[in-house]
Order: structure tokens, then sequence, then C-alpha cells
């Protein structure tokens, strides 16, 4: 290479880096803590923290080679893992493909076979240092709730609404979505400030769709862009959580390029608003999810009943608009 980094004259370029894929696995106790490793001397990055896990061996899926080097690195037994995110990370040794994998089912006790430290520690109460840069985001998706309720006032009147909404945060619900189309402004400015108040007296958050005005996302902590509004923005809106929905791979692949924090994938299954409409099914939703750049939201006709189906497809949680008002 010259001084300025251009090929010499007649030189052939360089060979792109091969992609490695890795199998990463992000072990929650039941309590939420998550186990992190920290690298040993001798390896790139020694004494950073990451999550454990390792390279794929030629013909291993994703779940093979996370058992098996779990076991080889901690000791432990894996019986089950589920698929979460899968991102890129070019680091000065290697081009990594990252497969995250939330382990929900192990036996034994995990301890440093290979010299390294271990340390459990909740994603909201995080006091290790330094974090292997690939792992940094997966602490924001560690502390993304697993349910996302769906306003749908205009259907059940705003208060009834309003009563079922203090209803699911009073039993847990911490990320609601205001979306109601078509709502005249003063009524949805009226429902707006009962909604924030209730969601920030019990500590909730709260993101407006993007089919209402700019100043409700910014007057509360986020938006959630319909899939229009999705591809006609060049980059991330400056705001503290953004949300997309998603129906296809162009556009779960451009709400990775965009940095949102999380996407709705569907629907799902057949819906009472859109009956009719093309549906994924769950073959449709894994294939799409196992390879999403953001935690993914199973949407559509799902209730509590589909939760560890949605999981073992590869949906961090999922999203309702009836059924979690019921």
């Amino acid at each position: 290479m010259s001084a300025a980094g251009e090929p010499r004259a007649g030189a052939a370029p360089a060979a792109p880096a091969a992609i490695v894929d890795v199998a990463v696995g992000v072990v929650i106790r039941a309590d939420g803590a998550v186990l992190f490793g920290q690298r040993p001397a001798g390896k790139p990055y020694a004494g950073w923290w990451e999550f454990p896990g390792g390279k794929l061996e030629a013909g291993e899926t994703v779940e093979q080679a996370l058992s098996r080097e779990l076991h080889e690195e901690l000791g432990i037994e894996v019986h089950e893992s589920r698929p979460w995110v899968v991102r890129e990370y070019v680091y000065p040794h290697a081009h990594v493909r990252l497969h995250f994998q939330r382990i929900v089912s192990w036996s034994g006790d995990p301890h440093g076979r290979e010299g390294q430290s271990l340390a459990w520690r909740q994603p909201s109460a995080l006091d290790l240092a330094p974090l292997l840069p690939a792992a940094i985001p997966v602490i924001g998706w560690l502390r993304l709730p697993d349910r996302i309720g769906i306003s749908c006032a205009l259907e059940l009147g705003d208060e009834r609404f309003v009563a079922r909404l203090e209803q699911a945060l009073a039993t847990g619900l911490r990320l609601v979505q205001l979306r109601e189309p078509g709502m005249d402004p003063a009524r949805f400015d009226a429902l707006f400030r009962r909604v924030r108040e209730r969601c920030l007296r019990h500590g909730a958050r709260l993101v407006v769709n993007s089919g209402h005005p700019v100043s409700y996302w910014r007057a509360c902590d986020g938006v959630h862009l319909r899939s229009g509004d999705l591809r006609s923005f060049v980059s991330r809106p400056r705001l503290r959580i953004v949300g997309a929905s998603c129906h296809d791979a162009a556009e779960l692949a451009r709400a990775g390029e965009l940095g949102v924090d999380f996407a709705l994938l569907g629907p799902v299954q057949a819906t009472r608003s859109h009956p009719g409409s093309a549906t994924l099914g769950w073959p449709g939703f894994e294939k799409l999810a196992r390879t999403s750049r953001v935690p993914v939201f199973a949407l559509g006709g799902l209730d509590e009943a589909d939760a560890t189906r949605a999981s073992r497809a590869g949906a961090h949680g999922l999203a309702m608009m009836r059924a979690i008002w019921r």
C-alpha cells in the first residue's frame, strides 16, 4: 500500500476479510441477571468483558456451536437456546457475524474453564468495564420489556381504554404505543395527556405512532415509525426510543440500517382489523426474525398463549392491540 493507503500501480486489490460466524450466548438467570466473561490474557481485547460463545465449526448450526462452546468455556449443558438478534461487527483483527441467542434452559454451575473471570450482573445496574464494542447494544436490548401494548381507544372508548391501561400498568406493562389513526385532534390531545400521566406514574415508557404530529413524539419517550415512514427517514430520529413496523425482509433490513431500538414484525396471524390480509405465519416470521439486526416483537392476532412459540421463533416478545387490554 502507498503512504496514502491506496494500492500501488499494478498491485492486486486486497481481498476482503472473510466473515466469521460466531454464536454468542446470553445466559439469563431467573432473577434477570446476565452472565459476562472476561477475555483472558493472550487473546485480542484481553481483559475486556463479553458474552460467552465462539466460532461455528464446519457443518454446525448456531445452536450446536453454542452448546459446544458453552460446555467448553463454562462447563454447562445448554438445554434450550432461542434466536434473538444477528449483528456484524468489524474488529481490527476480524470481521464477525454475531448470532446472539438467549439461553433459557441449562444445567451446571458456570465456571471459567479457560481461566477467565465470570460475573453475573443485572442489565439495569451494569458496572463492568470495558465492554467489547459489539456487546454494548445488547445491554439496551436486555432492558427492553417483553410486552408492548398498542392502544385501541377508538374501538373501546376512551374511558374504558384508560381503565384497562391502568390495570395493565399495575400488573407490569412497561411499554405503550399510542396509536389512534383518525381520532379528532382535540380528543387525541386529551387522551395523550391521560396516557402519559399514567405511564409516568407507573414507570412505563410511552411512544407515539408516527401518524401523529411530531410534537407528541417529543413530549414522551419517542416514536414508533409506520412502515411507510420508515422508508422516508434517512437517519434515526433523535429520540430516546424509536420503534418500527415491518412486514417483510426489506423493511426489517431498513429498520436495522436506521438503528431503531426494536421492530414489530407481522402480521403473524389473521387479525380482526385486517381480515383477509396476507400473514407471515410462524415459519415466515421465524425466517425473518432469525436474521434481524434488531429485536423483534411478534404482532398480529396473538395473545399470551403465543408467548413461548414466539420466543422460540426469535421474538423478543409480543406486541398486542386487543388481547393485552382484555
